[in-house]
């Protein structure tokens, strides 16, 4: 019977290594959700954090509108974009500002925000994932959550938004800007 005998030493360092390159993981990780969720801090508030996003999202459906039925990869990645930016955007929303609007005794404007989010905005963008990228249904569908999205965003800014953050002490802002930034870290 052979006896099999192992390095210590090289066990160590294959256990030193992994850990370096899981430390790094994490590093990286934690570094691209900074750079994901600068855009909302350095904004200052959560309005005008809010108010980037709608910007930077529109910002992806303007490229989307500018691609051509040619380009059904583009389209697919500034899809993923989209869905990427829209998702963490929801989810700040609806975890943090629209509790804080239902809170204050508005949760009828809250609940169909949310009915929003869920009904036109996510739907729109399962469609657009869906639907054959070279199809002149992709554009009209993209014109159609354009809308939605145009619409809701004009609600928010105009009407709740500025309602919730008059109401609102300068402590209880700054206190919702932070919370909001940390969903918005957890979902980056």
């Amino acid at each position: 019977m052979a006896t099999t005998y192992t390095n210590g030493s090289n066990d160590n360092n294959v256990l030193l290594a992994g850990a370096a390159g899981f430390g790094l993981g994490l590093l990286a990780a934690a570094g691209r959700k900074a750079a994901v969720q600068a855009i909302t801090v350095a904004a200052g508030d959560w309005f005008d954090g809010l108010k980037a996003e709608h910007k930077l999202a529109m910002g992806i459906i303007e490229a989307l509108e500018n691609t051509t039925d040619d380009e059904p990869k583009k389209r697919a990645a500034l899809v993923l974009s989209l869905q990427h930016a829209l998702g963490k955007h929801a989810v700040q929303e609806e975890d943090v500002i629209y509790c804080a609007i239902r809170a204050l005794g508005d949760a009828d404007d809250a609940d169909k925000l949310g009915h929003e989010h869920n009904a036109q905005v996510k739907q729109g963008l399962y469609d657009l994932e869906q639907i054959d990228k070279t199809s002149p249904a992709w554009l009209a569908r993209l014109a159609q959550l354009k809308a939605d999205i145009e619409h809701h965003v004009r609600e928010e800014e105009d009407v709740v938004y500025p309602r919730l953050r008059d109401r609102l002490s300068p402590e209880e802002n700054k206190a919702l800007t932070g919370r909001m930034n940390r969903e918005g870290f957890k979902v980056a």
